[in-house]
């Protein structure tokens, strides 16, 4: 979604920066509204404030605080990066940190990361950063990439990029025009949103392209039902697995590298998914 440029006739040297800054931000609050479905009367009952408040920063006729900014990106769960992307609209500094993975404070949660994926076993889990990179794995994901993806693990590869790939586990996947539909509408929807980065446009782009994407992808992807889940089939030496996911998130963490990595845990379908897992505890 792109912002437009403001007409000529309202720019002009009575216009200040704080005005100008005001218009900014309410243009990405409305942005940030429509995108999760929110009237402006949703917003300020979640947000305890008015509607006419909502809709007078909206139109940039009042300036926000910053505590109000929050008040209302924590009401519409905006990501922590885009809530400082909106405090800088309105000419605020940034509020949430974004550090290495290496950093100390990091380092604190990798325990707690660790033990996750050391508890999913014999199941496999991964670890993703907001662009699908591939930053941790437990043993079981170790066996399951060895298995099924012809070059074995791969840390720090596009999870996304190793699925799509004739060359990586595509050519296992028995259900793969709707596992990828389903996946690329969730790419999709993430590229379009308010304050989403050019690498998920790109990624997007990439995996359409690929000789593996089902041409009417979308259709299928409205024809999926409605259930929580899409079962992932693999097949090997003339068996199939089947997998199903589970999302887990650090929901309340205040530092943006933390609060944009996934924990995806893989569990079994069936007695035969569950007997490979099982077996790849004991090697």
């Amino acid at each position: 979604m792109v912002l437009k440029r403001l007409s000529p006739r309202i720019q002009g040297p009575w216009f200040t920066g704080d005005a100008m800054a005001s218009i900014e931000f309410g243009a990405l609050l409305r942005q940030w509204r429509e995108s999760r479905r929110f009237s402006q009367l949703d917003l300020a009952l979640q947000a305890d404030v008015s509607s006419k408040h909502v809709s007078f920063l909206e139109t940039g006729r009042n300036r926000p605080s910053r505590e109000m900014i929050l008040r209302l990106t924590q009401a519409l769960d905006i990501p922590l990066r885009d809530r400082n992307a909106l405090l800088h609209a309105a000419g605020f500094a940034a509020v949430f940190t974004e550090s290495a993975l290496a950093t100390p404070f990091i380092g604190e949660a990798e325990e707690a990361l660790m033990r996750i994926l050391e508890k999913q076993e014999p199941y496999p889990a991964i670890v993703l950063d907001a662009e699908w990179r591939l930053i941790r794995q437990n043993r079981s994901a170790d066996a399951m990439a060895s298995m099924f993806l012809p070059g074995g693990p791969a840390t720090g590869a596009n999870a996304l990029e190793l699925l799509f790939s004739p060359d990586g586990l595509q050519p296992s996947v028995v259900n793969w025009p709707e596992l990828s539909a389903m996946l690329l509408m969730r790419l999709w929807r993430d590229a379009i949103a308010p304050g989403a980065s050019k690498q998920q446009g790109e990624l997007f782009e990439t995996l359409v392209s690929m000789p593996s994407t089902p041409a009417d992808w979308r259709s299928l992807a409205a024809g999926l039902p409605s259930g929580p889940t899409v079962n992932m089939v693999l097949h090997k030496d003339g068996k199939e697995y089947s997998f199903f996911t589970t999302i887990t998130t650090f929901g309340t963490a205040q530092d943006i590298t933390l609060s944009e990595l996934r924990i995806e845990s893989y569990f079994p379908s069936d007695d035969a998914t569950r007997a490979l897992c099982r077996s790849w505890s004991v090697h």
